[in-house]
């Protein structure tokens, strides 16, 4: 079997998926995170693709590894790591077709049969009142924790902050018998950050994502031996070399890879395989409720890492809500996901809604 097309499809100017073609009729599809779909396209049109026509799609370990080192002047953080994982994909569901088996088989199996998420607000500026309200409606909906993302990013201790009204009134409305986590985007200076986290641990809070800067790894470090509350992080780090840096130096509780931006199923299990060597639980990044979570759902059945609930995207999607673009979705139920069980990737688009869309 050989690669005969690597098609780049941009849908809604924004949202990027990649289908590959073999020449026995057997087709994969994977999906770029949405972070600049013009730029990922380019780089999968002129700079991935060429690597790939003609050569075995079985191939995937030496097709990652010359995707990362060909155009590596081209990154490797961010857009080319972004665009290898929509590739990535791709090969595995050819992989799971050919196979006759949904990816989570070819990982190793079930881990749990019905992997746990919880919903993730990606609202600001939501009065604390707002936003309790909106948890308790999805506590009700039978999800048992709901994160809010509450702070202006990358402030630096300068711009809007609800995190601690928020979290009071969440507290009070859901109870204790419910999660809460929170996201603040890289808001804070460290000292600010340790005495924040000191106060959400009154509230219980389950954990504190991202609040300093993504490069800070000493800050990290101190954050986490000076509070109780568990710190995650990682959906600004690309390869198993940042997740081990990650590990070894910034000593993260929780670990969130996002499988559209860290090279795809290939790379995500090597950093799975490091998180579980260091006893670190993942918590993956995942806001796009296509494809990617998907993808992500074959992987939280599967390894043993992904032992809390996973990120969900609550909001509304336009290629799930408006113009779902899989003819039989894949959504939670009761805060729970079950992996589709055909072969490969388990879903099919809909290629007319696809035709549509396409920019």
């Amino acid at each position: 079997m050989k690669i005969t097309r690597v098609e780049s499809i941009v849908l809604l100017d924004q949202y990027h998926l990649v289908r590959i073609e073999t020449d026995e009729g057997v087709t994969g599809v994977g999906e770029v995170s949405p972070m600049n779909a013009q730029v990922t396209h380019s780089m999968i049109e002129h700079a991935l693709a060429p690597l790939l026509i003609g050569e075995d799609p079985a191939n995937i370990q030496g097709l990652w590894r010359r995707m990362y080192h060909k155009p590596y002047k081209l990154g490797p953080m961010g857009a080319q790591l972004e665009a290898i994982a929509g590739v990535d994909i791709a090969l595995w569901d050819i992989a799971g077709k050919v196979a006759g088996k949904p990816i989570y088989e070819l990982l190793g199996g079930l881990v749990r049969k019905a992997p746990e998420v919880y919903a993730s607000s990606m609202q600001r500026g939501m009065t604390p009142k707002a936003e309790a309200e909106r948890a308790v409606s999805f506590q009700e909906q039978g999800y048992r924790a709901y994160k809010i993302h509450s702070a202006t990013p990358w402030m630096a201790d300068d711009g809007e902050d609800y995190t601690l009204d928020t979290v009071r009134e969440m507290r009070a409305a859901v109870g204790d018998d419910f999660d809460i986590l929170v996201d603040v985007n890289n808001a804070y200076l460290p000292h600010t950050a340790i005495k924040i986290a000191r106060q959400l641990e009154d509230y219980r809070v389950w954990h504190f994502e991202e609040p300093l800067a993504a490069h800070d790894h000493a800050g990290y470090a101190a954050l986490a031996a000076a509070v109780d509350i568990p710190i995650a992080a990682g959906e600004q780090e690309y390869t198993k070399w940042q997740f081990r840096d990650l590990i070894l130096n910034a000593n993260l509780d929780i670990l969130q890879p996002d499988v559209i931006k860290c090279g795809g199923i290939t790379e995500f299990v090597k950093i799975a395989a490091l998180a579980e060597t260091f006893s670190k639980p993942i918590t993956v990044h995942n806001t796009q409720p296509t494809i990617g979570t998907v993808a992500h759902l074959h992987l939280w059945a599967s390894l043993p890492s992904c032992i809390y609930p996973q990120e969900y995207n609550i909001e509304p999607h336009p290629l799930r809500d408006d113009f779902p673009i899989w003819k039989e979705p894949v959504l939670p139920e009761n805060g729970r996901m079950v992996p589709p069980s055909r072969p490969g990737l388990g879903v099919e688009l809909d290629e007319e809604v696809v035709r549509r869309l396409r920019s």
